[in-house]
C-alpha cells in the first residue's frame, strides 16, 4: 500500500491560512477507474483512496505510516511569504498619500 503525506494549500477564496496547518495522509489508488457501460458513472474497487487521515504534524504522519507499514511520499509545502504592509488596509484611505489612488 502507498500513499503520500502533504501539507494541503489554502483554498482559491481564502486569503487565509485556515486549515492549511495539518498534515494529510492520503492513500493512492491500487486499481484504475471502470466506466459503468449503462450509467457512464465511474467507479472502482478500491475504496483506499477515499480516505484521507490528518495529523498535526509530519512526524505523526510519518509514524503512522511506519506502524502500518504504508510506503509512504513526503511532499513538502512551499513556503508562501506573508503579505503584510506597512500601513495596512487603512493606508488605502490615507489623506497624506503620496501617489495617486488608482484602481
Amino acid at each position: 500500500m502507498s500513499a503520500r503525506i502533504y501539507q494541503p494549500a489554502r483554498t482559491a477564496m481564502s486569503s487565509g491560512t485556515a486549515k492549511s496547518r495539518t498534515w494529510v495522509l492520503e492513500y493512492a489508488a491500487d486499481h484504475a477507474r471502470d466506466v459503468d457501460p449503462l450509467m457512464g458513472w465511474t467507479g472502482s474497487v478500491d475504496t483506499q483512496p477515499q480516505v484521507r487521515l490528518s495529523f498535526d504534524s509530519k512526524e505523526a504522519a510519518l509514524g503512522y505510516a511506519e506502524e502500518n507499514g504504508i510506503d509512504a511520499v513526503v511532499t513538502e509545502p512551499k513556503e508562501r511569504k506573508a503579505n503584510i504592509r506597512p500601513g495596512g488596509y487603512g493606508d488605502n484611505f490615507a489623506t497624506n498619500r503620496r501617489t495617486v489612488w488608482t484602481h
